[in-house]
């Protein structure tokens, strides 16, 4: 039977969130923020099975790096109650093969945000099913707040 779940948030700075530490975890890299001039390492962290990133055509290619993208946004936005990315969590089907569920994000994301300009960074979990739990295939999306134009 599949299970439904997409859960909504925002990485702010007023809540003492860093946006380059959010993406470390959720790609299970070492990242180091140019904002709290701190590194993340989530490098031992394990169930990460793909992580990319979705430009849309008018993005810089550079922005294709997880770390320069994200401490642009952290740059970007100034203020001290700034909202930097929202944070999507979405569950995937234990009924797909892990590959099916990849390609059913992937197509997901560019219809959805990246037609719609918006840049993607999103990682793929599968926990380690640990004493009997239950699987629990998911994917994490990060996208900043704002859109980049053409301009």
């Amino acid at each position: 039977m599949a299970l439904y779940h997409f859960h909504v948030t925002q990485i702010k700075r007023s809540a003492g969130q860093s946006v380059v530490a959010s993406a470390a975890y959720r790609s299970g890299e070492k990242l180091h923020s140019e904002y709290y001039g701190e590194d993340s390492d989530y490098t031992r962290k394990g169930g990460v099975v793909c992580s990319e990133i979705l430009l849309p055509p008018q993005a810089p290619t550079e922005y294709a790096d997880r770390e320069t993208l994200w401490n642009a946004v952290e740059k970007a936005e100034r203020g001290k109650k700034a909202q930097l990315a929202y944070s999507f969590d979405i569950a995937l089907q234990n009924e797909f093969s892990m590959q099916e569920n990849i390609a059913l994000a992937r197509q997901f994301l560019l219809e959805q945000f990246v037609g719609r300009g918006m840049v993607v960074d999103f990682a793929v979990h599968q926990p380690d099913k640990v004493d009997g739990g239950i699987q629990n295939p998911h994917f994490h999306v990060l996208c900043p707040i704002r859109p980049i134009l053409p301009d």
